[in-house]
């Protein structure tokens, strides 16, 4: 088959033809049809100080994916051959205690496909069967379904705390800081406002259902604050970015007793204002990946219940490009200018 290859720990990634995976008993196989970029995705290709601290080599990369089950198994229970599912990313150990509590997105010993073990640039991927998440809503198109594992953080973050009625800050407007604004609509935010520095991504946080978007380069968030006419700050802050300036004026601009959720990875330590956190009683609390499997049912009843939110979470998808066009689409995805973009394994 062919896959997106890393031979061993360098920067870069080969187009090159690789063994089939062989399911084991509890294992499904996927042809896979489209694959996100990710972040991660990134910093692998790149071979950063993280990934050389988190990524064994040789690897194939991808962990956002789609496809068609073609082989299942005998031990796999509710998936058939000819099933179309999207996969998370996630395999758990299923004995910690976390699992055995029933919140394995806690599990201790996480494994990330695409991360430690091979993933889905490739025309075949294997997971177990609990991994595989089967899509029945037909307008789940093989784009869509290959943005469940980002929509999933979008959608865990966001519901993080009740939104009826809230003022919500987004800070990054990435592909997932975007959705999450489509999320926080649907859920019953008042004012939603969301913080770049790309004039494009800003223009579709717009389309996404975002009341302002704040370019931060050209506005303080205080200002944005007083045209959205809140007198005490914004009730729920979605940290999305990573950046320290963007969480130290999130925390500025909260109200007392306001809760944040973080999904944003920083890339080095970030000095926060302890005191104010303490006396505006401030929640801060750390999102990692997908609740399993609750934010997958959350996700599939919400595109299937509202064609807007299905609209506007579709629309994040920017690029669609053939899978040996791959280096092309890094190139997209690393000038950050767009929204997602995702590989086409039909079309090698």
């Amino acid at each position: 088959m062919k896959a997106l290859f890393k031979s061993g720990p360098q920067p870069g990634f080969e187009l090159v033809d690789r063994p089939e995976p062989v399911p084991g008993d509890r294992d499904v196989k996927i042809r896979v049809m489209t694959t996100g970029i990710c972040g991660t995705d990134l910093h692998i290709q790149a071979w950063d100080p993280w990934a050389q601290a988190n990524v064994p080599t040789p690897l194939v990369p991808g962990h956002e994916f789609y496809g068609e089950v073609v082989e299942a198994g005998p031990l796999v229970q509710d998936i058939k051959v000819g099933d179309r599912v999207s996969g998370e990313g996630h395999i758990v150990c299923g004995t910690c205690r976390n699992c055995r509590a029933g919140r394995r997105q806690m599990c201790i010993r996480t494994v990330s496909v695409g991360v430690q073990r091979d993933g889905a640039f490739a025309e075949y991927v294997v997971i177990p069967d609990t991994n595989a998440w089967v899509h029945h809503d037909e307008s789940i198109t093989p784009e869509l379904g290959a943005i469940f594992d980002p929509f999933g953080n979008a959608v865990h973050t966001a519901l993080s705390f009740p939104l009826v009625g809230e003022d919500v800050l987004i800070t990054g407007a990435g592909p997932i800081g975007l959705m999450a604004v489509a999320v926080a609509r649907h859920a019953g935010a008042r004012k939603i406002a969301i913080t770049d520095v790309s004039a494009s991504r800003l223009e579709l946080a717009k389309r996404m259902g975002a009341d302002m978007a704040v370019d931060v380069s050209r506005m303080h968030l205080d200002e944005a604050q007083a045209q959205l006419h809140l007198a005490e700050g914004f009730d729920i802050g979605l940290e999305m970015s990573g950046r320290a300036s963007a969480l130290r004026e999130m925390i500025d601009n909260m109200t007392h007793g306001g809760r944040i959720a973080l999904l944003g990875l920083p890339a080095e330590e970030i000095a926060v204002d302890w005191g104010k956190v303490v006396t505006h009683m401030l929640t801060l609390k750390g999102i990692y990946g997908r609740e399993m499997f609750e934010t997958w049912y959350a996700m599939s009843a919400m595109l299937q219940s509202n064609p807007q939110l299905h609209e506007a979470v579709s629309g994040v998808i920017t690029d669609v490009l053939p899978a040996s066009g791959w280096a092309a689409g890094f190139e997209i995805a690393r000038e950050g200018s767009g929204g997602k973009v995702v590989l086409d394994w039909t079309r090698i």
